[in-house]
């Protein structure tokens, strides 16, 4: 008997796939793409309706052939790629490749990859979506135009091997804007007061000033402040008003991809490129004890928090069963839809509740298991009833000073009892905003209170904060530039790029990401910018809906385009010129004035006689720099050691290099808190993408921290170093790791 054939991307959702399927298919794995545009040539013809021109990606002909022998010994042929855009084109291909030895192709869509969700698949094959393919091939096309033209003139004015993309090159001036922003804030001094009252029947407790004279207190400065507290201590004070009210909080929407990413990065510390390394896994199957290879999560690149009524119900019945009814509901919990929601897949969620996390803890590597518990409990959380509390605000009035306390209880937990959605990065405290004291339950209007103390603080006002990888995939999400299946390429390929820097958890724009973005944004101000691009993105999400045809987006793009290029193509001489800054220095070899340029190395001088003249030296800056830092000697050969950058980060290395290779590491100049003889130094993993800080005498010791060890003691426990922290809600605040208290930077207390 013939059987059916049946193409997906991956040998492991082969695997699962067949599993449930039987003996009556064959299930064959294309693994990815079998197709590409050229690498030598631009592949799209921008003349006759940009028709793009693709070829066997090399290395793939086997397996083309391979598929082929199998497609035409079969009775159908079902391809079941990723149920997206670009699992569209990869089905395309595939039909492309297959059509003359088997006609009979169809395609089918597996949301989630069960026995349920491939026979929903299996029962509703469908023709390959051509309006998918070609909004696929409109992001190619754009993509290879703007990589094709635009990196030959960045490598013309600044040097070989750089390259730029259509959104990437956006993101880069996002992040370039910040670091902008940043070096110009100027902070301003500012102070705040707190005083702690007592009442004759209560606890003391805490009040800040919020009031002074009906208005917002101003205090400046030391010197206002002070006046401040004379005035305040003055006053006779009393409870003016007290006021209780019940509050609920309702349980954040389940997962999206970009809203995944974020909280992965924030709880677990994932970069968006591994968050949906290991979705992908879960989706497309794992071991599962006796269940053999199953799909746990539903389908991980949406932008829908739309959920099924089947899963719905199922929550519901898990929660009433496990919680209470209580917990449960009066009626469904629905969410809205997003302004650019495609809606083309549910929410990301459990693909059954059976599987909990507690069940395939055994059969999950340590970050399967956490991801897959992240999504499971905001998934179960989703439809769980509100969080209660009783808010109380206490107003403490003396003259023109009002102090105001506030406090939250709980009196309903609700959906907290599965996702604390105020919960730090790695399972932490809750990052409280704006901390409130604990107020004593026995006040009421008119209570005498007395001031016992009084607490100045000194502030300063904070720069906008630096992207996070978080930060940037939230901001590009809102901004409607990229979709979910490119959010983690966007920001990987600004960090591969090397112009973006991830630096305890934040990202900086590099000098050499300053210098590109400047280049790109002065002289195609059409193409990247946020409008433009986001323009663009809705573009092609109506070639998919079938609304616009192919041509004319791509003439949209291409006209605004091409008029930028042919303006700076007559000019990259000029341009190039222009980027090279004039020193005072001379040649020493012929006597001619030197030039700052940029190479693979950064920047450096150059005879501005070249090509006749090839001297080079580094910019006497970083001369100067090594110096300072370094100030010794090579123990080998005596050379002067120098400050260098390798693939793990920065290091010290003779300055006679090739004819010494002497190294050493840069020490942080704090003890190795373990074994107190080896000092911290910052070190990089494997793949070299996030730091690290380990000991000197690695492996004897294995000291290892995440966080930026710092040379001071903590007050608290007398612990010999604190930790650098940062969140979204603090920036950034030492912690000690022994005892867990906090320390808020740049604010120091001052007695009153």
């Amino acid at each position: 008997m013939e059987k059916s054939f049946i193409i997906v991307e991956s040998p492991s959702k082969a695997k699962t796939i067949n599993k449930y399927l039987g003996k009556d298919y064959i299930v064959e794995a294309s693994v990815g793409h079998i197709k590409n545009l050229p690498k030598s040539k631009l592949g799209v013809d921008v003349d006759n309706g940009f028709d793009v021109v693709y070829e066997n990606i090399e290395g793939k002909i086997d397996v083309i052939e391979k598929l082929r022998e199998k497609a035409k010994k079969a009775k159908n042929v079902f391809i079941a790629t990723d149920p997206d855009r670009e699992g569209e084109a990869i089905a395309a291909h595939l039909a492309d490749e297959i059509k003359d030895v088997n006609k009979n192709i169809k395609r089918v869509l597996f949301h989630e990859i069960t026995a349920a969700g491939v026979k929903e698949g299996m029962e509703h094959p469908k023709k390959i979506d051509t309006h998918l393919v070609l909004s696929q091939q409109a992001r190619r096309a754009m993509d290879r135009i703007v990589g094709y033209k635009v990196s030959p003139f960045v490598w013309k004015t600044m040097y070989y091997g750089l390259s730029a993309g259509r959104v990437q090159s956006v993101a880069l001036r996002l992040i370039c804007e910040r670091e902008e922003a940043i070096n110009a804030f100027v902070a301003e001094e500012y102070w705040s007061i707190t005083g702690e009252f007592q009442t004759v029947q209560s606890e003391p407790f805490l009040a800040k000033l919020m009031k002074v004279a009906g208005g917002d207190p101003r205090i400046p400065d030391e010197t206002t402040m002070k006046g401040y507290l004379q005035d305040i201590e003055k006053q006779q004070f009393e409870i003016s008003n007290v006021e209780k009210k019940p509050v609920k909080r309702n349980a954040p929407a389940p997962f999206i991809t970009s809203t995944l990413q974020q909280e992965a990065a924030r709880r677990l510390r994932f970069s968006a490129k591994r968050t949906m390394m290991l979705a992908q896994k879960l989706y497309e199957g794992v071991e599962v004890g006796d269940e053999g290879a199953t799909g746990l999560i539903t389908y991980m690149r949406t932008d829908s928090t739309r959920l099924s009524a089947e899963a719905v119900t199922q929550a519901r019945e898990y929660i009433l069963e496990n919680y209470g009814k209580e917990y449960v509901p009066k009626e469904p919990r629905l969410f809205k839809k997003g302004k650019a929601s495609q809606d083309a897949h549910e929410a990301i969620r459990p693909t059954s509740l059976k599987f909990t996390p507690k069940e395939v803890k055994q059969y999950l590597d340590k970050d399967l298991y956490l991801l897959y518990e992240l999504i499971w409990n905001r998934f179960v959380a989703c439809q769980m009833a509100p969080a209660q509390f009783e808010q109380i605000s206490v107003d403490v009035k003396g003259g023109d000073y009002l102090f105001r306390a506030t406090d939250q209880k709980p009196t309903f937990r609700g959906f907290l009892q599965v996702y604390d959605d105020m919960v730090e990065e790695n399972g932490g405290e809750k990052e409280d905003e704006d901390p409130v004291s604990r107020l004593p339950e026995n006040l009421a209007a008119g209570q005498k209170a007395k001031l016992t103390n009084i607490f100045p603080r000194q502030h300063f006002t904070k720069p906008p904060p630096r992207f996070t990888e978080s930060s940037l995939v939230k901001e590009l999400e809102s901004l409607g530039i990229g979709r979910p299946s490119t959010y983690a390429m966007i920001v990987s390929t600004v960090i591969d790029r090397k112009y973006v820097e991830h630096k305890d958890r934040k990202l900086y724009a590099t000098e050499l990401g300053m210098q590109v973005n400047k280049l790109l944004v002065q002289y195609f101000p059409d193409i990247f910018n946020v409008k433009f691009t986001a323009l663009m993105e809705a573009e092609l999400d109506t070639i998919a809906s079938g609304k616009q045809d192919y041509v004319k987006v791509m003439k949209d793009f291409y006209g605004p385009f091409i008029t930028d290029l042919q303006k700076v193509e007559e000019n990259a001489p000029k341009i190039k010129k222009s980027l090279q800054e004039k020193t005072d220095e001379l040649c020493e070899v012929c006597g001619k004035p030197m030039i700052i340029k940029w190479g693979r190395n950064g920047r450096f001088m150059a005879c501005s006689g070249y090509p006749a003249c090839k001297t080079t030296k580094p910019l006497a800056a970083d001369q100067q720099k090594h110096q300072h830092l370094v100030g010794m000697k090579c123990d080998l050969c005596g050379g002067d050691m120098l400050v260098k950058a390798g693939r793990f980060g920065t290091f010290l290395g003779c300055s006679n290099y090739p004819t010494c290779k002497n190294t050493k590491p840069i020490s942080m100049g704090i003890k190795c808190p373990k074994c107190k003889e080896g000092e911290m130094l910052e070190r990089k993993t494997k793949k070299g993408k996030r730091p690290f800080y380990g000991c000197t005498r690695y492996p004897d010791c294995d000291f290892a921290s995440w966080d930026k060890p710092v040379d001071q003691a903590c007050t608290s426990c007398g612990s010999s170093y604190v930790v650098l922290k940062y969140s979204q809600a603090k920036g950034e605040y030492l912690k000690c790791p022994e005892c867990k208290e906090e320390f808020v930077k740049e604010e120091v207390a001052v007695s009153a």
